[in-house]
């Protein structure tokens, strides 16, 4: 997993940005203006993000279309799924515990 994925999600503009993009393409100007930022603000964090491998730009006309880029996500995905694997184990001895108690305090109670 490619810590500069994480340290430029870590900003909640750039956060923002990616969740814009997710449905689809955008130019610089319209994302500026849906996230009521500067452009050059908008263009900074843009950067941030192609750095990151998040986002490519593709040249049209005069215009910037930023999209996202899917590989870095799939990344942070799979590190990710290895965290919930485990999660999901905890909760899965504490269920079978719970209800080994459960059962315990019936049997207590004749129910």
């Amino acid at each position: 997993m490619n810590v500069m994925t994480l340290s430029a999600l870590a900003e909640p503009n750039r956060l923002d940005i990616v969740e814009l993009l997710r449905d689809g393409p955008l130019p610089v100007g319209e994302i500026a203006f849906k996230l009521e930022l500067g452009q050059p603000q908008t263009s900074k964090h843009l950067k941030v993000l192609n750095d990151a491998g998040l986002v490519e730009m593709q040249p049209a006309a005069n215009k910037r279309i930023y999209k996202l880029r899917t590989e870095p996500l799939q990344e942070l995905d799979q590190w990710l799924h290895s965290f919930r694997l485990i999660w999901e184990e905890k909760f899965d001895n504490l269920e079978a515990y719970l209800y080994k108690l459960q059962q315990q305090e019936n049997d207590k109670t004749g129910k």
